[in-house]
């Protein structure tokens, strides 16, 4: 078992920036990907980014250059680094493990841009 602890939600005004991290526990060994993920009401929940066990990032179109997504194998904690943000980035963010094919989620933490 994998335990996710979101933090560094918040609101900020747009153009601003907030550092998310996501502290993993438990059963850590072999965690393959890490990734941030949102969800806004009444949307579905979207990939923002993710990142492998070697380094090899994703990022979707919406926040390239833009986010940017690390991970620090010796804290076992993954952060998404958000610069100049709009109020489209407004959602809960969550991040996501994937070890042996396994899923495992975070709680979330609220991200609110206002204009």
């Amino acid at each position: 078992q994998v335990q996710l602890v979101e933090s560094g939600g918040g609101l900020v005004q747009a153009g601003g920036s907030l550092r998310l991290s996501c502290a993993a526990s438990g059963s850590i060994l072999r965690i393959n990907s890490m990734g941030w993920y949102r969800q806004a009401p009444g949307k579905q929940r979207e990939l923002v980014a993710t990142i492998t066990d070697g380094g090899s990032t994703y990022y979707t179109d919406s926040v390239k250059g833009r986010f940017t997504i690390s991970r620090d194998n010796a804290k076992n904690t993954v952060y998404l680094q958000m610069n100049s943000l709009k109020p489209e980035d407004t959602a809960v963010y969550l991040c996501k493990a994937v070890q042996f094919g396994f899923n495992y989620w975070g709680q979330g933490t609220q991200v609110t841009v206002s204009s």
